[in-house]
């Protein structure tokens, strides 16, 4: 079972992370709430996809969020991380899923024993707000569950995110490079499944057209 959790360093108080979204702030309802009067009433939230967990300050905040004293606006977490919301700062626990593997040795007088494989995901890199922006829109139209996803085209891409197509190839080439897609036919479909696969995004079905 996923541990995660907050726990805030002046109180000392723990705070488990939901399975999707919680919400940080100093306002009534949230997951998390910080008394301190630099937190925001809805100051950002803790976003799991998959096996990671990011912060997100959607700039509704009035001074900030940062991570190990840098500043951010989403940034993926780890296990020890230091979030100050404004003064007011939380520690992250983190116990990443292990894969357990159960094999029965060959010989058939050996005892058999349960062999528990520690392998954890590889962390993804660190992206810019637009760039995050570019991989939701390029997983955007995905199919049903194990699905290849067909991407949007750069020019669709440029529409939906309203800039012009070369930054938008702009932002391809470095996503390109940040996930070691190599060159070759489908690039863009290879990138927005490799995302998808890692639990980076995640992608919304679109829905079947019945027959009338």
């Amino acid at each position: 079972m996923d541990r995660a959790s907050l726990r805030i360093e002046i109180t000392g108080e723990v705070f488990l992370l939901r399975s999707e979204v919680t919400t940080v702030g100093r306002g009534p309802g949230v997951d998390v709430p910080l008394a301190d009067p630099s937190v925001s009433r809805l100051h950002a939230e803790i976003v799991r996809r998959g096996p990671y967990l990011y912060v997100w300050d959607q700039g509704l905040s009035r001074n900030g969020t940062r991570v190990n004293g840098r500043p951010v606006g989403r940034r993926i977490l780890h296990h020890g991380d230091v979030i100050r919301f404004g003064a007011a700062g939380v520690r992250l626990h983190d116990t990443r899923p292990l894969i357990e593997l159960t094999i029965s040795p060959a010989a058939p007088h050996l005892p058999e024993r349960d062999l528990t494989a520690e392998l954890r995901m590889p962390d993804p890199p660190d992206l810019t707000r637009r760039e995050w922006d570019v991989l939701r829109a390029l997983s955007r139209p995905a199919g049903a569950p194990g699905t290849f996803v067909i991407p949007l085209s750069t020019r669709q891409l440029a529409q939906d995110l309203v800039v012009t197509e070369g930054a938008v190839k702009q932002h391809l080439l470095r996503l390109y490079r940040k996930f070691d897609i190599p060159p070759g036919p489908n690039r863009r479909g290879r990138l927005a499944n490799e995302v998808l696969r890692l639990g980076i995004v995640r992608a919304d079905p679109v829905e079947s057209v019945q027959p009338s």
